[in-house]
């Protein structure tokens, strides 16, 4: 099989993540800016897509260059082996960004590249005419950073995010990858209680339990690879088999996800049964005031409303109050509370052992970790 050279996107300060994660995997990754470069054959792309909670996309690294001319990267976009890629009748849309560089026009970078694959494509197929387009998608970005060219081919269409368990969805939901990401970031283990207490349609629960079980996020969906010519359906059959057969159903998790909305909730539920983790977690209406727990030594990931607009600010800072009372006196607990509102101690009433910049889509926030004693 053929060895690619390949990447794991990710957003921006969770690459160590997916870099560990594709290490747990079995593979060398080397972290840079918003992506982890890795190597793979085309069971790798199959089993990565299925089993890499935090990236956003893996992507085969069909050439890399450095050009600071039109007909530089023209030429270099040519002399690359398409015709190994793309059947004729591939669609094949070329997107494109620049950054710092000195071919700055980001609509002129697309046109010439396609104009260069559709050269080397004629030539190789023999066509005088346009190339068709009628067939399976191949999505294609040219990227130049520092008058460095990346081109790239998505194995994985929708970004990974969207694992297809997600039926309904509240106001601002929270992106699975990103829900992952939280929960790895913790200091969780499949032994200890695991509270989301705003867990409105249910995503960090939900990806808690995956994690615990040891379930696949890929398995509910489709990828842009199974409907390319080259690449064998048994294939996929037997990876996506294998994948299932690494689900751990001894393990008996504690997972909680609460929130003051009744109808949150029951979205919440239906989620998880489309997750397969109904039965693994305990779903509850309860406002963040009146939660009560016995529990030692557990762990507890929040993604309150941040309070973005000025109007709402001053009920989401009450919030923030009232989960430091009754937070802060569960010493044996860890909390990581996510928020891009830079005052959120002052209004929680304690200061964070630790803190963390991550971005929520384009939003910067800041993920406050209070680190519990552990209790005997």
């Amino acid at each position: 099989m053929t060895t690619y050279n390949l990447i794991a996107t990710t957003a921006s300060g969770i690459e160590a993540l997916a870099a560990d994660e594709l290490k747990s995997l079995g593979y060398k990754g080397r972290t840079e800016n918003g992506r982890v470069r890795f190597q793979g054959n085309l069971e790798d792309i199959i089993w990565t897509n299925l089993w890499l909670r935090t990236a956003d996309r893996v992507k085969i690294i069909i050439g890399e260059f450095d050009a600071i001319t039109f007909d530089s990267l023209f030429e270099q976009v040519k002399a690359l082996p398409w015709d190994q890629y793309l059947p004729l009748d591939a669609e094949f849309p070329v997107a494109g960004k620049s950054i710092k560089s000195k071919l700055y026009s980001v609509s002129d970078v697309q046109r010439l590249t396609k104009k260069a694959i559709v050269e080397k494509m004629s030539s190789v197929y023999h066509r005088s005419s346009r190339l068709p387009e009628t067939g399976a998608l191949f999505s294609l970005e040219v990227a130049i950073l520092k008058n460095h060219v990346m081109l790239t081919l998505d194995t994985t269409g929708s970004s990974l995010f969207k694992r297809g368990y997600r039926v309904e969805k509240g106001n601002a939901p929270l992106k699975e990858n990103m829900a992952a990401a939280l929960v790895k970031l913790t200091n969780w283990h499949t032994d200890m209680p695991f509270l989301d207490p705003v867990c409105g349609s249910g995503t960090i629960p939900i990806e808690a339990a995956l994690i615990g079980l040891n379930i696949a996020p890929g398995l509910k969906r489709q990828f842009a690879f199974e409907n390319w010519d080259w690449v064998d359906n048994t294939l996929v059959t037997q990876k996506r088999q294998a994948a299932e057969a690494e689900r751990n159903n001894d393990v008996v998790l504690d997972i909680m996800g609460a929130d003051i909305d009744q109808n949150m909730i029951d979205i919440a539920k239906l989620n998880a049964n489309e997750a397969g983790v109904l039965h693994d977690i305990t779903f509850k209406q309860v406002a963040v005031q009146d939660f009560r727990t016995e529990k030692k030594n557990g762990v507890l990931v929040a993604n309150p409303p941040y309070g973005e607009r000025l109007s709402d600010q001053e009920s989401v800072r009450v919030l923030y109050q009232q989960m430091g009372d009754i937070y802060r006196p569960l010493t044996s607990w860890s909390k990581y509370i996510l928020t891009s509102d830079l005052q959120f101690e002052s209004y929680y009433g304690a200061k964070a052992t630790k803190r963390r910049k991550l971005y929520n889509g384009a939003l910067r926030t800041d993920l406050f970790q209070y680190w519990g004693k552990r209790e005997h």
